[in-house]
């Protein structure tokens, strides 16, 4: 069984989204940009809460027509072919081939997606899943990508969280800008 990894964007005060829920802050320069390809293509499936599901499933399908910044056209094949899974309590079902979990007993039924998906589970995006998936301690790993900003509120990273005792276990700088700080549970 791989590891649940938790991967997050977020402003040197905290925070993952402005106030306004704006998000054209962080910088994928191309060190970033290869880190986090490789990171993506390493994954058994992706996880996203409800919310980011709903941005991603509407943009990355026909991200072409859309963007042509490179790391976006890089992605958009990795996000075609690699496994999603949703959590959401709302959803009963999901479009592109996405399992739902979440319903019922979110523990039990991650189990069952760790089993059915065996390798690195990349959690990206929000904090709903996130947090949910931290709570029951199912997060192994933290991949927080802190940018130099400071946003002065917005979503903060993995918020109303049990205190948790992690590990540093890697520190990286990205195109002399961005710093990746990567934990797991102590």
């Amino acid at each position: 069984m791989g590891n649940v990894v938790y991967g997050v964007h977020t402003s040197v005060d905290g925070f993952i989204e402005g106030p306004n829920g704006e998000f054209d802050w962080p910088e994928m320069g191309e060190e970033l940009s290869a880190y986090s390809i490789g990171l993506a293509e390493r994954a058994a499936a992706f996880v996203y809460g409800r919310r980011v599901w709903e941005m991603m499933s509407s943009y990355w399908p026909q991200v072409e027509s859309i963007s042509d910044h490179p790391h976006d056209l890089a992605f958009a094949p990795i996000w075609r072919r690699t496994p999603k899974i949703v959590v959401s309590r709302t959803l009963a079902e999901a479009s592109h081939g996405a399992v739902v979990v979440g319903g019922g007993d979110l523990a039990k039924e991650f189990a069952e997606v760790r089993e059915r998906f065996p390798g690195d589970l990349l959690v990206t995006g929000g904090t709903g899943a996130a947090t949910a998936l931290a709570a029951l301690g199912l997060v192994d790993t933290y991949e927080v990508i802190v940018h130099p900003v400071v946003l002065g509120g917005g979503r903060q990273v993995l918020p109303g969280l049990a205190r948790q005792s992690l590990r540093l276990v890697e520190t990286r700088t990205f195109d002399g800008r961005s710093v990746l700080l990567r934990y797991g549970r102590a």
